[in-house]
């Protein structure tokens, strides 16, 4: 079935996040070093990327590098982060071919000088691009999103910037690093395992979760439009029931 011809593009998803899983299993598999399956996984990162672009997808956020992958090991650590310097510098033409402005979430001021400049580089070197938004969680954990949001809200309640009756869940959107995103409508986990790790917590309050058993590297933007088509022949009530949204 071509899964792109039967998609509805006036109904795609708002926002796909995807955690990107499977990268060390591939490479085991094939008897290859850890390093390569990462490697081969930024292949899927082009495909899936310019697969949203192609049919009009306005924001995808990729689960890149979480607060635990620290606790890794540091040939595997560092292997990434120069991993991440060298893609970022050979996608910045797709970035900008395509129009998509690059954008991060996560604990920043954590990665390595070499790759937090070369980020913020092309995050400002893309920042005029309007298609779409590519947002890569690094060094990224939920609950630390939350524990800061909470703190955040709290220093401004005790210096009275605040009151403590206007909180809602406006207030907390607006301090969490994704304030300029949508809610999640979409997540997508490849790999076969089913959880969330830690992942946007509060902002897939909603959303559809999709599950599949390809290992990250060999995903490509069919299996992309698979899971759209799969999210857009579910009925989403956001609490109500069938008759009401019929």
């Amino acid at each position: 079935m071509n899964y792109k011809d039967n998609l509805n593009l006036d109904k795609l998803p708002k926002h796909i996040a995807i955690i990107m899983d499977g990268n060390g299993r591939w490479a085991k598999q094939k008897g290859f070093l850890r390093a390569s399956g990462h490697k081969e996984g930024t292949k899927a990162v082009r495909d899936v990327v310019e697969g949203c672009a192609e049919i009009g997808v306005k924001n995808l956020t990729l689960y890149a590098f979480s607060t635990e992958n620290w606790n890794r090991p540091k040939l595997e650590v560092d292997t990434l982060m120069k991993l991440l310097v060298s893609s970022l510098k050979k996608e910045i033409k797709t970035l900008k071919d395509n129009n998509i402005k690059l954008n991060c979430i996560g604990n920043i001021s954590s990665l390595p000088k070499k790759a937090r400049n070369e980020l913020l580089d092309v995050i400002e070197k893309t920042s005029g691009n309007t298609q779409m938004t590519l947002t890569l969680a690094l060094s990224y954990g939920s609950r630390e999103e939350i524990t800061n949001c909470i703190k955040q809200i709290a220093t401004k309640v005790k210096s009275e910037e605040l009151s403590e009756d206007a909180i809602d869940e406006s207030v907390i959107n607006e301090h969490l690093y994704t304030q300029n995103l949508p809610d999640v409508d979409l997540l997508i986990r490849t790999s076969g395992e089913q959880r969330i790790s830690n992942f946007l917590l509060w902002q897939i309050a909603y959303a559809e979760l999709y599950f599949t058993k390809i290992l990250w590297p060999d995903y490509r933007r069919e299996d992309l439009f698979e899971a759209i088509y799969n999210y857009q022949n579910r009925e989403r009530r956001f609490g109500k029931t069938s008759e009401q949204l019929s």
